[in-house]
This record gives structure tokens, C-alpha cells and sequence, in this order.
């Protein structure tokens, strides 16, 4: 896998994980043993929806755990002018003047419906290390390409608003 995680990533993972096996897993094996005492198992749904939850709770966790085990921890500091991760930056698209604002991330936290944008996404890769007022060129493909201008740079703390995403 080798996924690029920040050490704040990989935090938020291991708490997942801890909830998981504390909280989850206990209140899932209770549902299968109720599920069980209804009787004949060959028709009872309830169990086999309790089997199906507890299994996913299971392939959640030993992904997570695989995902930590397989990272390549990346740095999240960057100087205070420049992009890096968890930076929030407004950029203006040369191409028609539009605006937008997003915010870097790492892949397992990527959201561009909520303007969280992957450090390996072709804009997030194109801003880093760049400074208010320059004009980077953002590669899509071979084919496709466009400019943007960085108007403003925030330094957003990292915070626990911006979710792991969920496979």
C-alpha cells in the first residue's frame, strides 16, 4: 500500500482502531449471541446481519491496522508562507476567474466534495512548497492542464473535523 500519512493520521487511525476493539466489537458480539438465541439460525436474518456487521467491523480494523503498518510518514510542517499539508488555500482559476478554496490533505482524508484535496491529487501536488501570488501550472494528464493564481494561505490547525474516509 505505502500510503503517505502524517503522524496525525496515523493518531486518528489508531483511535479508530481502539474504539473499534472497545466499544464496537464487544456491542457487536452481543448482537450475534441475542441473534443466536432466536433459534433456527437457517432463517433468523438478524443473525446473519449481526455476522455481516461484525465482519466488517473486523475488516475495518486489520485494514487500518495494515494501512499503519505499510505507511511512509510524511511530514506536515512547511514554512508559514508557503503551501503544505493542512494549509487551507484559495486559489484563483486563471482560465475563467474563479475562486475556490481548498484544503491539503492526505489520501485517506480526501474529500473534494468538501474541498479536502490529496497531497497526490494533480492541484494538491502542483501548490505545495508555492507562495501567495505565484501562478503554478496544474498537470491533469498528457492532454489537460490549467493555471492557477494562490491568493491567500491559511495555516489550519489540524483538527478532527476532517474525517478519515471509510472503504
Amino acid at each position: 500500500m505505502y500510503d503517505k500519512l502524517t503522524t496525525s493520521d496515523i493518531r486518528k487511525m489508531e483511535e479508530e482502531i481502539e474504539h473499534r476493539r472497545l466499544v464496537v466489537r464487544p456491542k457487536l458480539l452481543e448482537d450475534v449471541k441475542e441473534a443466536r438465541a432466536h433459534g433456527d439460525l437457517s432463517e433468523n436474518f438478524e443473525y446473519y446481519a449481526a455476522k455481516k456487521a461484525k465482519n466488517q467491523n473486523e475488516s475495518r480494523i486489520r485494514y487500518l491496522e495494515r494501512m499503519i503498518r505499510t505507511a511512509q510518514v510524511i511530514s506536515d510542517a512547511s514554512a508559514e508562507d508557503e503551501v503544505g499539508m493542512n494549509n487551507t488555500v484559495t486559489v484563483e482559476m486563471l482560465d475563467d476567474g474563479s475562486v475556490e478554496k481548498y484544503r491539503i490533505v492526505t489520501t485517506v482524508r480526501g474529500n473534494s466534495l468538501e474541498g479536502l484535496i490529496s497531497n497526490e491529487s494533480p492541484l494538491g501536488r502542483a501548490l505545495l512548497g508555492h507562495r501567495v501570488g505565484d501562478v503554478v501550472h496544474v498537470q491533469v494528464n498528457d492532454a489537460i492542464g490549467y493555471d492557477v493564481k494562490i491568493r491567500e494561505i491559511e495555516n489550519t490547525e489540524d483538527d478532527d473535523s476532517v474525517k478519515l474516509r471509510s472503504f
